[in-house]
C-alpha cells in the first residue's frame, strides 16, 4: 500500500486512483451532455411515429442544413394551362450540431459527405411542419449509396426541424414559366445506419 508525502506535507495515496475516478466521470458526463443536446437540438421527443425510422437502426450523424429549395415555375403534367411552383432541387451546406462542416445537400435529393460518400433517398413518410410557412418533416429510405465514408452506410434519413422553404405564396403563371426562385430554409437531417 504504497503512498508518500508530497510537497506540502498531505499524504498522496490513492491519489491516482481518485484522479482516474474523477476523469471517467467527466467523460460520462461530459457524453451525456452531449447526447442530451443533440436530443434537444433535433427535438426527439417531437418527431411522429410515422416519422421515426426501422427499429434497430442506429443514428449515425445529426447534421444541420442551412441553404435554399429552389422552385421552378412549370405547367401541370395533366394540365399544360395550370402553373405552379414545382421544386426542383435544395442546394445547402451540412454542419454537424457543433458547427463544424460536413457535406452538402443537393437534387436527388442527395447527401455528399466532405468524405465523398453519397446518400440518394426517396419519401416514405411526411409530415406537415409545426410551423405552417415551413417545408414538411419527412423519413426517406435510402435508394443509393456510394463511397466508402459515413454516408455509404447510411439506411434512412429523416428531415426535422425545418424552417422556411416553402414555395412562394404567391403561385406562378404562363407569363413566368421556367424562371426559378430561391426560398432560404433550415433544417435538421439524422442519418441512421442499419445495425
Amino acid at each position: 500500500m504504497g503512498g508518500g508525502l508530497n510537497m506540502y506535507g498531505l499524504k498522496t495515496h490513492g491519489l491516482k486512483m481518485h484522479s482516474r475516478t474523477i476523469s471517467m466521470a467527466a467523460s460520462t458526463l461530459l457524453a451525456t451532455m452531449v447526447a442530451t443536446h443533440a436530443v434537444a437540438e433535433t427535438g426527439t421527443d417531437e418527431i411522429p411515429d410515422s416519422l421515426r425510422p426501422p427499429a434497430g437502426q442506429v443514428l449515425a450523424l445529426a447534421a444541420r442544413a442551412t441553404g435554399v429549395q429552389i422552385y421552378e415555375c412549370k405547367a401541370a403534367k395533366d394540365n399544360p394551362a395550370q402553373f405552379s411552383w414545382t421544386l426542383k432541387a435544395p442546394e445547402a451546406d451540412l454542419k454537424d450540431l457543433s458547427g463544424k462542416p460536413v457535406g452538402k445537400h443537393y437534387a436527388g435529393p442527395t447527401w455528399e459527405a466532405s468524405d465523398g460518400s453519397k446518400v440518394m433517398g426517396e419519401v416514405v413518410a411526411k409530415r406537415d411542419a409545426p410551423d405552417a410557412t415551413s417545408i414538411p418533416w419527412l423519413l426517406l429510405r435510402a435508394k443509393s449509396t456510394s463511397g466508402s465514408g459515413i454516408f455509404s452506410a447510411i439506411a434512412s434519413v429523416q428531415r426535422l426541424q425545418t424552417s422556411g422553404g416553402s414555395p412562394p405564396a404567391n403561385g406562378c403563371d404562363s407569363s413566368q414559366s421556367g424562371k426559378e426562385s430561391r426560398v432560404p430554409y433550415s433544417a435538421v437531417y439524422r442519418f441512421y445506419k442499419a445495425p
